[in-house]
């Protein structure tokens, strides 16, 4: 028929090269949209993290400021979430008993504690706005300086005994704190925020020979832990973010 344009059907190779890009431009807007859903989770997780490090700098800033309201003078570190108790203010040297100055020491870190970490945790203490960034752990750390002991006791059975003592002493200061959990009681995983560890002496926060180095490496440490961003998908307001 006059006036009709026939079209040329596409050649095999043709119509083969076709499905291959269009397959190509399928798999490649996949790849983007994934690369993109993980950069948002990833900067999501970051800044999660970031928020948590900066609730646990609160934290130490706040009971460090408490303490010195009570007379207590103490070293923060935010960056390792670490509050630092000198151990001649503590114990005697090569003893594990909380001499009265220690107990009294104690005993203002404890009501400290109470006061400042309620809405830290999943307490029932907690009277207003609870964080979304909840404690994990807090360690009670004992550190030794290397002198080598005598008398059947050695540095890492010294520094646990000692971690224990001023555990013992910061719940019998202040029962509450055995109500202060990392998540609400009955969720798998929920379990009180204070523990304790012994290093010894491989943890030194001066590495040097002196006396004054000794006498800063035997210490107690208090070691805040954040809960992780991983543990919080899927929670409501109160479980967000650990």
């Amino acid at each position: 028929m006059e006036g009709v344009v026939r079209r040329k059907p596409p050649e095999e190779g043709e119509s083969y090269f076709m499905s291959m890009t269009d397959m190509m431009v399928g798999l490649l807007l996949i790849f983007i949209i994934l690369l993109a859903y993980f950069a948002l989770n990833l900067q999501t997780k970051t800044e999660e993290l970031t928020g948590a490090n900066r609730t646990r700098a609160e934290i130490l800033n706040d009971l460090q400021q408490s303490l010195k309201d009570r007379g207590l003078q103490v070293e923060i570190d935010t960056k390792t979430g670490v509050l630092r108790l000198p151990d001649d203010v503590l114990f005697d040297k090569g003893q594990w008993e909380l001499t009265q100055r220690g107990q009294a020491a104690i005993s203002k870190v404890a009501s400290a504690m109470v006061e400042v970490l309620p809405c830290y945790t999943a307490s029932d203490l907690c009277e207003g706005e609870r964080s979304p960034h909840l404690i994990d752990a807090v360690f009670v750390e004992g550190h030794t300086d290397s002198d080598v002991m005598s008398g059947g006791m050695n540095n890492y059975g010294l520094s646990v005994r000692r971690a224990e003592t001023t555990f013992t002493m910061l719940q019998r200061n202040q029962p509450a704190l055995r109500g202060f959990l990392n998540r609400p009681a009955g969720e798998d995983g929920s379990a009180p925020i204070l523990s304790l560890s012994g290093y010894g002496p491989d943890r030194p926060v001066d590495r040097g020979d002196s006396e004054e180095a000794k006498k800063r490496n035997r210490r107690i440490d208090l070691r805040f832990l954040m809960t992780t961003p991983s543990a919080g998908l899927d929670r409501d307001i109160l479980r967000q973010e650990q």
